[in-house]
């Protein structure tokens, strides 16, 4: 066995310079100080990635995208399919999750300033890639075609629908017509597993390209004082030392979800019926429920022009902001390094607080 394994390794060698990738990720060194914790988080969104392609993947050899047989396909699955349904409560969890986590490695590093000059690119396409995550869990909100995912799309794609000039187009080009109909489930369905997937394969590229060209960020606080006292600047190399931690990381989101999946089955409700009236209470999922939160809070006239509307160019100018950070962050002309980090708690509790009024809003 132990010659097999030495063949395969000198033939494998021979053609890909397995000793030059080898020697490259043992000259990768990560930084270790007090905020060194908070580098695992990009590693568990990645994970949870994975795990949605692995589960989606399981997912599609059964479902089928058609209004007449999606409920009907999902319910096949976590009926009659052997762990059917840990699978789909696997997904379903994990995608909650790998919003909650990417949402929490963006607010990292914000916090860190890991964002600064020359990672102006990788922040950029972490800010996307977190905008794709978004679009993910919409898209694939509507597919198991149940009477909540069904009304929750239809509020979700009126939202875009009121943006003046584009909002029209953009609201039938997610719907595929004028309403929600089997139309939007398939397009929906297209995005979900076709295009996003290869969007996010290539931004994802592009940022682990990047954070291995640029390497660990280190806080400014922390430059300051390796900068006073040099002999306490410590790294370990990142392979195998901080591999195996971060693997350890993977072994607790792991056990998390599979926890959750276990004790608390994702319902599947009932199938939805375009002919119903929508129930009552209806809400999207909770990384939406602050904007959806606050567009209902908001008035219907603002000196004159329409609250909602208003409310729907704040979230996207809010977005615009996120994605250009790192070219705002600048000492003059108006000093903004001094109030980000302070807008940017706002912003965060403001997320949260809005999440759980919204949630406990009938």
């Amino acid at each position: 066995m132990a010659s097999l394994v030495t063949s395969v390794h000198a033939w494998l060698d021979e053609r890909f310079h397995l000793d030059d990738i080898k020697a490259l990720a043992q000259k990768k060194k990560v930084p270790i100080h007090r905020y060194s914790y908070w580098y695992f988080l990009g590693g568990m969104t990645l994970f949870l990635f994975g795990v949605q392609v692995l589960t989606g993947a399981l997912l599609l050899l059964y479902y089928r995208p058609g209004a007449d047989e999606a409920f009907e396909s999902v319910q096949f699955i976590i009926t009659q399919v052997q762990f059917g349904w840990l699978i789909r409560s696997v997904h379903s969890w994990s995608a909650n999750l790998l919003v909650f986590m990417a949402f929490a490695h963006l607010f990292s590093v914000l916090f860190l300033k890991a964002y600064r000059k020359p990672r102006e690119l990788t922040w950029v396409s972490g800010v996307l890639l977190l905008f794709l995550m978004l679009a993910f869990g919409f898209s694939g909100y509507l597919l198991p075609w149940n009477t909540l995912s069904y009304f929750a799309t239809k509020v979700g794609t009126e939202i875009p629908g009121q943006v003046p000039i584009i909002g029209r187009p953009v609201l039938l080009f997610l719907r595929g017509g004028e309403d929600i109909t089997g139309s939007t489930l398939t397009r929906l369905f297209g995005f979900h597993v076709a295009i996003l997937p290869a969007l996010a394969t290539l931004l994802l590229g592009i940022h682990l390209g990047l954070i291995q060209y640029f390497g660990m960020s280190v806080p400014p606080k922390v430059e300051r004082e390796w900068q006073a006292a040099p002999q306490d600047k410590r790294e370990i190399r990142f392979f195998p030392n901080f591999a195996l931690r971060e693997l350890m990381a993977w072994y607790v989101a792991l056990g998390l979800l599979g926890a959750l999946a276990a004790l608390f089955p994702w319902n599947l409700g009932v199938k939805a019926d375009p002919f119903a009236s929508a129930p009552a209470g209806i809400k999207p999922e909770w990384y939406f429920l602050f904007m959806f939160q606050t567009l209902k809070l908001i008035p219907a006239k603002i000196l004159g022009m329409d609250g909602e509307i208003l409310g729907i160019l704040a979230f996207g100018a809010v977005g615009a902001v996120a994605l250009l950070l790192p070219f705002l962050d600048r000492e003059k002309p108006f000093n903004t390094r001094r109030w980000i980090p302070g807008f940017a708690c706002i912003f965060l509790g403001y997320m949260g607080a809005m999440t759980v009024y919204g949630w406990m809003a009938k």
